[in-house]
């Protein structure tokens, strides 16, 4: 589903990815991990066409992103990746129903529509009584809940998240890494998270380790140990208790 070939991005003299492969499948989670420097970031702005390599090639279902013009990328951005931060970058002002619809308006959609998804997905959450409250009304967790809403009002291919439990506590943390799972087992989402967070790293189907702007290796199960572009294997089911999503398909502009 995500297809990169020899990356190299450098700012200035610092060359800070060195030619990265990797393949990520429909469905997987996948954590990213390594020392701070390690190009982790970069690598994640640029699956999520945030930034642009200097060379190589970023496919996402079956579109080769490095070719694409700034308004097809924003559009292709816009309908197909979502971001999760680790600060939750909700806008201040608006509900929490309100920011989760701002993509899917700014994506062409009915704001009828909008509406109705962007309170499914609040449901799914469990944040349905939470909808008309502003972020400075709730908690870090429900925050950053708010903000995994928001990526997925698109339906996106791919959900890059940046650290997403940095910002959490334990308790929070664990929920949140639960609701990813449960993501990916009800909406087959695929999951790439740069995470410093070791236990999460445990729980992703598979790790990339990256160093000094390489990938080092990535873990398999035992009776696999090919490299990191051989095919994942599935995680764990998780929770039942939340509900089903409606999906929707996203209006063409």
């Amino acid at each position: 589903m995500i297809q990169l070939r020899n990356i190299h991005k450098s700012f200035g003299t610092l060359e800070v990815l060195k030619g990265i492969d990797l393949d990520i499948a429909q469905g997987e989670v996948v954590s990213i991990v390594g020392p701070s420097g390690a190009g982790k970031t970069t690598l994640l702005q640029i699956m999520g066409t945030l930034d642009r390599a200097d060379s190589g090639s970023v496919v996402i279902k079956g579109t080769d992103v490095s070719r694409l013009g700034q308004k097809e990328l924003a559009r292709f951005r816009n309908r197909q990746i979502g971001f999760v931060f680790q600060f939750h970058q909700l806008l201040p002002e608006f509900t929490a129903l309100e920011n989760v619809m701002i993509p899917g308006l700014i994506g062409g959609r009915s704001r009828r529509e909008t509406r109705q998804k962007a309170q499914e997905l609040l449901e799914f959450m469990g944040l349905g009584d939470r909808a008309g409250h502003k972020p400075s009304e709730l908690s870090g967790g429900e925050k950053q809940r708010v903000a995994v809403a928001r990526a997925l009002i698109n339906e996106p291919a791919v959900v890059m998240a940046d650290e997403p439990s940095g910002s959490l506590d334990s308790a929070n943390k664990a929920e949140l890494h639960r609701l990813f799972f449960d993501l990916r087992d009800r909406l087959g989402q695929t999951f790439v998270i740069v995470t410093h967070d070791e236990e999460l790293a445990r729980t992703t189907d598979r790790t990339i380790h990256m160093k000094d702007g390489r990938i080092l290796l990535a873990d398999q199960p035992e009776e696999n140990t090919q490299s990191s572009c051989a095919d994942p294997q599935p995680g764990e089911p998780s929770s039942e208790t939340l509900s089903p999503l409606h999906r929707h398909e996203p209006s063409e502009q």
